[in-house]
């Protein structure tokens, strides 16, 4: 019987506001005495993400990000002596809460997985203090566990953040999903240590199909209630009671 549910956080429960996109890393390079072209950013998103996918040994490393960030500024045309400074403040401004947006199905959904007698628990690869992310989202007395990276060690997928987060919310894999946007961090890591899963897709571009290898797909947050608690959702969660 399912009685947890474990949440990744970026681009699964927030998103980057323009900060984080083309036009604010072209201010972000700006201060640090560079151009950049900020019409190729998502080029260079999808060309820097080699870094993460082949950091094989998962153990968390901020100049990793760092690099990352990096790579994203030499792909916009920044060079010079800026580029390590103005790399390591993108990274110490993820973790503030104010740049970021909750999606709308967030609060709503994990209201009544709480109502339904789920637990609710947050695994995340960041360095933001997962505390205040609660305070700043007024997710307060949602959330039963929530577990970093940075915090942990060990970056998903690696099976030991996971592990952690079972045995601080006292379940067992089998008894547990992860829901998240990343099939390598956040499914197949769940998955590989007997977890269940469900991956967000929330691209408008994604193909409609409701699962892959037997993996869950939604669109949206607001499928999981139907998803994971099927009878067990109750009037008090805002669902009908079944009959």
């Amino acid at each position: 019987m399912l009685k947890a549910v474990f949440f990744d956080v970026d681009f699964t429960l927030i998103y980057p506001g323009p900060t984080f996109r083309g036009e604010g890393y072209q201010q972000f390079c700006a201060r640090h005495g560079m151009s950049v072209d900020p019409s190729v950013f998502d080029q260079a998103v999808l060309d820097a993400s080699f870094l993460l996918d082949d950091a094989q040994a998962h153990i968390y490393d901020p100049q990793l990000f760092i690099r990352y960030t990096r790579h994203i500024i030499e792909r916009m045309g920044g060079r010079g002596p800026g580029l390590d400074p103005c790399a390591s403040e993108i990274y110490r401004e993820w973790a503030a809460c104010q740049h970021f947006s909750l999606y709308d199905d967030v609060d709503p959904t994990l209201r009544i997985l709480a109502a339904g007698g789920l637990r609710l628990g947050l695994i995340s690869n960041t360095h933001r203090c997962l505390t205040s992310f609660q305070s700043h989202f007024e997710l307060e007395g949602l959330i039963a566990v929530a577990i970093s990276s940075s915090q942990h060690g060990y970056m998903k997928p690696h099976p030991s953040i996971f592990e952690a987060a079972l045995r601080l919310m006292n379940v067992a894999p089998h008894e547990a999903v992860m829901v998240g946007d990343s099939m390598k961090q956040d499914i197949a890591g769940a998955r590989r240590i007997g977890m269940k899963a469900v991956l967000v897709n929330r691209s408008p571009e994604a193909p409609a199909i409701n699962d892959t290898d037997g993996i869950p797909i939604v669109r949206t947050l607001t499928e999981l209630p139907e998803l994971l608690l099927g009878g067990r959702q109750t009037a008090a969660g805002g669902a009908s009671s079944p009959d």
